[in-house]
């Protein structure tokens, strides 16, 4: 059979490492070649190509209708971004089979793929996952099956008014025991931005005041969300990605944090416009107070995959907007210069010239305009120059004036 004759059936993939996934982004050609090697010649039908690319969920639960009745509800869904087919070797018109010589053959490929894709991802409940599938037919033999996922990623460009914005909040809660009131935790929390990417160091801007009888402990961490909808339910699971623990905060002392820094591990950028699918993170400030429930202070993240541009650069989405040029800068003389005097800057003659009421030859049309009305520049003549002497000093026999009269 031709199969004991296959010595290698598979799909190569331009720019993967070997046995590594290639990366793609969304409009981008994916181009490979299917590689066929034969042992001895062989009769063959056709070669098919397909790609695809889907998001699926799926998870059950358990619910009960009584005492003694229990069942398991099922939650699957399914959205396809990608279909492509593609036939590498037809069969002849006259239905015979074509006829490959043993050795090496290759069947090249190239497909588009669309402008809008999601970012693959493995989770519990779901995933999204890209591949090509190839198969070889031969009459009165089973199909030969080979297959190779390749990922997308969705490109998230952190340089917008959006995520370069500021986050801010703050909470307080009541710590009580046993119905008696034991003061009051407050926290307020600042970050620089909204958006950041893989191997970024949040600096994170608090101020946690303990005003109880006990000591409180703050914590920070990077929360990552997995929403999977199905059917009009939701379920979701949450992780922690990184967290620090800063030092016990005394009763009655304030914590202040500077800038404290928190970095983010190597991560999946955020999922946002996924109907079925969706990847969030978020910032926590938490304090753990004795005896009560924590405090909880949440800011939203995007994790994006385009970093932060420097300032100025004219590749940044925000900056290619609101170009500021500051050339000047380096022209600004160390030691600046003395203002000239008011004199040297107008002249008494052209000061005098200036009182004077212009000539109605030259105004023109301007007075017989209906909107127009010629609003005279009063300007005045030159002041002194400046001197520590007072040129008219005050008389002796002038007698001081009583403020009180």
């Amino acid at each position: 059979m031709i199969f004991d004759r296959l010595k290698r059936f598979s799909i190569v993939l331009e720019g993967a490492e070997r046995d590594g996934p290639a990366a793609f982004s969304p409009g981008q050609a994916v181009s490979g070649r299917v590689v066929l090697e034969l042992a001895a010649g062989a009769r063959l039908g056709a070669l098919r190509l397909r790609a695809m690319g889907a998001a699926r969920v799926h998870w059950t639960e358990s619910r009960s209708a009584g005492s003694s009745t229990a069942y398991t509800q099922s939650y699957s869904d399914q959205v396809e971004f990608l279909s492509h087919r593609d036939t590498l070797l037809a069969p002849p018109d006259n239905g015979e089979s074509t006829v490959l010589q043993a050795g090496r053959h290759e069947f090249p490929f190239t497909f588009q793929l669309p402008e809008t894709l999601v970012t693959s991802f493995e989770g519990k409940h779901g995933s999204v996952r890209y591949w090509v599938k190839a198969k070889l037919h031969r009459p009165w033999a089973t199909v030969k099956k080979a297959k190779r996922e390749f990922t997308v990623i969705e490109p998230i460009d952190i340089n917008t008014p959006a995520l370069l914005a500021p986050q801010a909040g703050a909470k307080e809660k009541l710590a009580r025991a046993w119905y008696c009131n034991r003061g009051q935790v407050s926290v307020t929390a600042k970050i620089d931005r909204k958006g950041y990417t893989p191997g970024e160091v949040i600096p994170i801007f608090a101020e946690i005041d303990n005003c109880t009888s006990r000591a409180v402990v703050p914590k920070a961490a990077i929360i990552q969300t997995q929403t999977f909808i199905a059917r009009g339910s939701k379920k979701q699971k949450r992780s922690v990605v990184t967290s620090i623990t800063g030092d016990s905060i005394p009763a009655g002392k304030r914590e202040v944090w500077h800038g404290r820094a928190l970095k983010i591990p190597p991560v999946g950028p955020s999922i946002l416009q996924c109907r079925i699918l969706q990847v969030e993170y978020s910032l926590k400030v938490c304090v753990d107070i004795p005896g009560t429930s924590k405090l909880l202070l949440e800011l939203p993240l995007v994790i994006g995959t385009i970093p932060l541009h420097p300032f100025g650069s004219r590749t940044s989405s925000v900056s290619s907007q609101y170009s500021v040029n500051l050339d000047w800068l380096n022209t600004i003389p160390e030691q600046p210069e003395a203002p000239p005097e008011y004199s040297a800057v107008v002249s008494s003659p052209e000061a005098e010239q200036s009182l004077a009421p212009p000539c109605r030859s030259e105004l023109g049309d301007i007075l017989e305009g209906p909107f127009f009305a010629y609003i005279q520049e009063f300007r005045f003549r030159p002041p002194p120059l400046y001197s520590e002497v007072d040129p008219n000093p005050p008389s002796d026999s002038i007698r001081p004036r009583c403020m009180t009269c």
